[in-house]
């Protein structure tokens, strides 16, 4: 017996270093792009704000962190096809099947390597990414909020500045002016807020950089004088000042100042899986409770009334029902000072409680949403990590069937793979974070489109299956759509044999007779029977028959010199002997399409097509047989045996009348 050996082979070495060497180099790669789509949709944060090498390379080094666990899949698709496609190119997995070597053997090595990558990429995603997630954000929120005079829009508000929301119309970069100024200043609340107008105006800042100083020409300033406990009253005295040019000073830090990671430490993105889960529970437990206390108060709202207990409104109530007192008639009998006072009582008590709807609505709303997000977050730990596993199975299968190596086709092959991993991923997570799918649906849509793939491109590589072959999908189609291919037989230029054409002859003359006979007895212009087609399917054995031996005859007469009878061979029509009977060779398969409403009713109309077809193809290699006899015995040969075969039969004839 041979001994068990943990020593790997020298060709899962070969294979392991070849997938390792192409790994790293496109890992790299992957990472650039990655950054490269990252940092277009920040480069507003980032162009013109004087931000320090150091400030610079915090931030590349967090993105990294963040973008890694993508670009692990990526760089897995784009190695393993790369690596399989150098082999196939260069015929050395052809020399691996030829020693007995399958292509599953080939992939064992890889498939250990890929398992790792998909456990480190968890871990990293785990440990490691929270914390980075959680440094990148606050280093984001930092840099938006540095130098906010060099990126004040135009045409929106702007609330980069603390306690001001700035509209510009439009901005002149080279004088540095702004144009249409619109600023609204908020003090201690909405309702304070002081409203300046100004033709033109500019925006700067201070030497020590701690104030910006604004500059209005020719405006308006408005603002309301509210004082401590005046915000109920109706009529609030204001304040309006038209100026030529004024200056305003605003306290504002321009120095680069980093926010407070712990800000972002509840977001789910900052979370392990842990402490995502405790916290799910947490937050669950937290919105039951609060629509239990929601429950409870509104239980009773119908009945409440103001300054009354809930029992002594309740026992009212039951006393006005006793009484059936109408409460329209006690409200005509009213005074108008006293309607118009119960009325806007009655106005301000459901403003009140729509207000306080919406507030209750909005915080379940948000409970659902941090929720889902923090569930999301879980669930996409495992399937970014299983991405790699499903990854290396697309790319490997395709790299043996492709055969193509370099950076060419497998690049093109990987960008359409990602394309469709990218948008599935995220139409998903967002229909999950918004609440319109279930998050399980939204999180695995991606795996459970891609995981087909896998599954399907590996069984197909196994079997050397001719996926990419044109020649596969160009028949699939025609037989589909019942394209028949034409018939083009040219002359040979070397005969070792000719045919035997008086056999051929009687041969086409037979079959033209039985095909007359068929037609007259399947009657193919009448509509199909529903039950033959799908639920007793059988195969048409005569008309197979007839068609391989109407096959042999040309195949035999294609030996043959003479043009005429080669033109009569090309106008036979190729005949499909088994697609009149039932859409499928399997029974199950017919049956499944016939339940399938619309998809039975194509396949019945189609059969009924086919037979039409067939009847048309019978009447023409009748009508053609005739021809194809006719050119045979214009050749001289042929005339010659026949003037033997006659004399040979006069012959017969005088013998048998002496």
């Amino acid at each position: 017996m041979g001994k068990f050996s943990l020593r790997p082979k020298k060709l899962d070495v070969f294979i392991s270093k070849q997938f390792l060497l192409l790994f790293v180099g496109t890992f790299f790669i992957c990472q650039f792009v990655l950054m490269m789509q990252f940092l277009w949709r920040y480069v507003d944060e980032l162009i013109g704000k004087g931000l320090s090498i150091e400030v610079l390379a915090q931030f590349f080094w967090y993105m990294g962190l963040f973008l890694l666990p993508q670009a692990l899949p990526l760089a897995i698709l784009l190695s393993s096809l790369i690596t399989f496609g150098n082999f196939g190119e260069s015929s050395e997995l052809t020399a691996i099947k030829a020693a007995g070597i399958s292509l599953m053997q080939a992939f064992r090595p890889l498939i250990g390597i890929v398992v790792v990558i998909a456990c480190f990429s968890f871990y990293f995603q785990n440990v490691v990414c929270p914390s980075a997630n959680k440094s990148l954000g606050a280093l984001l929120v930092s840099m938006k909020q540095k130098n906010p005079e060099l990126e004040i829009p135009e045409g929106t508000f702007y609330d980069g500045i603390p306690n001001c929301n700035v509209y510009v119309e439009k901005k002149d970069i080279e004088r540095g002016m702004l144009y249409g100024i619109m600023i609204y200043r908020i003090t201690s609340s909405y309702e304070d807020a002081a409203i300046i107008i100004a033709d033109s105006g500019s925006l700067s800042m201070t030497a020590e950089k701690k104030h910006l100083l604004l500059k209005l020409y020719s405006g308006e300033w408005f603002e309301n004088m509210r004082q401590g406990d005046a915000v109920m009253a109706r009529n609030v005295p204001y304040r309006r000042e038209t100026f030529w040019h004024k200056d305003i000073l605003i306290p504002f830090d321009a120095n680069f100042n980093m926010a407070d990671a712990d800000d972002f430490s509840q977001e789910a993105q900052a979370k392990g899986l842990l402490k995502i889960l405790h916290d799910i529970d947490s937050i669950s437990q937290k919105a039951d409770s609060t629509g239990t206390e929601y429950y409870r108060q509104e239980r009773f709202s119908l009945y409440s009334v103001p300054s009354v207990s809930k029992d002594d409104s309740v026992r009212a109530m039951a006393q006005l029902k006793a009484k059936k007192v109408n409460i329209d008639t006690v409200f005509n009998a009213m005074p108008q000072d006293r309607k118009r006072e119960m009325v806007s009582r009655a106005l301000e008590k459901v403003r009140a409680g729509v207000s306080d709807y919406e507030f209750k609505g909005y915080v379940s709303a948000y409970t659902e949403r941090v929720i889902r997000k923090h569930q999301l977050e879980a669930i996409l730990k495992f399937t970014l990590s299983f991405a790699c596993i499903i990854f290396f199975f697309i790319g490997a299968p395709l790299g043996a069937i492709v055969r193509k190596g370099g950076l060419g086709v497998p690049v093109i092959i990987s960008v359409l793979v990602f394309i469709v991993y990218y948008i599935f991923e995220n139409s998903g997570t967002k229909m999950a974070r918004e609440g319109s799918w279930p998050v399980f649906f939204g999180a695995f849509l991606s795996t459970a489109v891609l995981a087909p793939l896998a599954v399907f491109f590996t069984i197909k590589a196994t079997k050397d299956a001719a996926v990419f072959n044109p020649d596969f999908y160009t028949s699939l189609i025609q037989k589909v759509f019942g394209i028949k291919p034409k018939r083009y037989i040219t002359s040979k230029e070397v005969i070792i044999e000719d045919p035997d054409y008086l056999t051929d002859m009687q041969e086409l003359n037979r079959i033209g007779n039985e095909l007359t006979a068929y037609e007259q007895q399947h009657r193919l212009f009448m509509a199909p029977n529903v039950v033959k087609t799908f639920f007793k399917t059988e195969v048409d054995e005569e008309i197979i028959r007839l068609s391989d031996e109407l096959e042999g005859i040309i195949n035999d007469l294609t030996n043959t010199h003479s043009r005429g009878v080669l033109y009569a061979l090309n106008r036979y029509p190729v005949i499909n002997p088994d697609a009149h009977t039932s859409p499928f060779r399997r029974n199950w398969l017919n049956i499944m399409t016939a339940v399938i409403v619309p998809l039975g009713i194509f396949f019945y109309f189609r059969i009924w097509r086919f037979r039409l077809t067939l009847l048309h193809d019978i009447r023409m290699i009748v009508k053609n047989n005739e021809l194809t006899c006719e050119r045979i015995r214009m050749i001289p040969e042929v005339q010659e045996e026949e003037n033997k075969l006659k004399e040979t039969q006069n012959e017969t004839d005088n013998d048998t009348i002496e």
